[in-house]
């Protein structure tokens, strides 16, 4: 994955609406190969008001670097795991590993996982549903041995997603990232008290379900995120997405929900601190 994926030029600074966390980006896949810049993106993104980060890990390379990115710039946190297309790499190797980050405080979640039924059979080499809930229920009980959240991507696998859950158990705190189910979906998850991240997909004109699903989550159950350098809001979808555009996403999101954009800012920041055990220097 990478920024470069686009040919389009990155989108302007929207203006400033702070404070923000940005629940799960990709810092690696937004060009950052060294500390330096980890510090730019992350100047850029508090230059709009975006005060701290989640970077995630999809293989075990991406695991070491989210980890060193946080202890590299205060402002950057860490989650591990693999992705599930990649769970048929989970090795008993590659799962001491995992758990040795995982164990790192600044490490605040095991994630993404889950199950995606997208790619099976349209791409060589990805993980297989079988393999894929293996994996899951694995990370399922990292997350609960090391008492972090849990970061579940689900792509085309509701049903798939809730029957593990419902096997093995589901932690303590449940993030679902990028949501992007129906409002089906989105009352089992809010029910079970689950956290429902929303990306720039919730500002597209066709996510229609989406955005009702939307209007249905408390106070308290909601994050937003930039899935950078993925899912970059209208009206720069297709452009290379980053944390600085989350201010974008927050006021698509205000509007739809008829809401101050500063309370629903104030309100996703307060929720990540609080699931993610983050240091309380946002400043709300």
């Amino acid at each position: 994955m990478s920024s470069k994926r686009s040919g389009r030029e990155k989108p302007p600074a929207p203006e400033p609406l702070a404070p923000l966390v940005d629940a799960h980006t990709h810092l690696d896949s937004c060009g950052a190969e060294t500390a330096d810049d980890v510090h730019a993106i992350l100047d850029r993104a508090a230059a709009v008001g975006v005060q701290k980060v989640v970077t995630i890990a999809d293989d075990l390379a991406a695991a070491h670097w989210a980890a060193g990115a946080a202890e590299a710039d205060d402002r950057v946190y860490a989650a591990v795991a693999l992705h599930p297309t990649r769970a048929n790499a989970l090795t008993d190797e590659a799962k001491a590993d995992l758990e040795r980050l995982a164990s790192q405080p600044r490490v605040v979640a095991v994630g993404e996982t889950g199950i995606d039924l997208y790619w099976p059979g349209r791409v060589d080499g990805c993980a297989t549903p079988a393999e894929q809930r293996e994996g899951f229920a694995w990370h399922i009980d990292l997350a609960k041995r090391t008492g972090k959240p849990l970061m579940i991507h689900n792509r085309d696998a509701d049903a798939e997603v809730l029957d593990v859950l419902a096997a093995e158990g589901a932690p303590e705190t449940v993030i679902f990232h990028c949501f992007s189910s129906g409002p089906e979906m989105a009352r089992t998850c809010i029910d079970a008290g689950w956290i429902l991240s929303l990306s720039g997909t919730v500002s597209f004109k066709n996510a229609v379900d989406l955005q009702e699903a939307a209007r249905l989550i408390p106070q308290g159950q909601l994050l937003v995120e930039t899935d950078a350098p993925f899912l970059t809001p209208h009206p720069y979808r297709g452009a290379p997405n980053e944390p600085y555009c989350l201010p974008y996403t927050v006021r698509a999101l205000a509007k739809l929900l008829d809401r101050p954009e500063q309370d629903l800012a104030v309100e996703t920041a307060t929720t990540a601190t609080r699931v993610y055990g983050l240091d309380e220097s946002c400043r709300i």
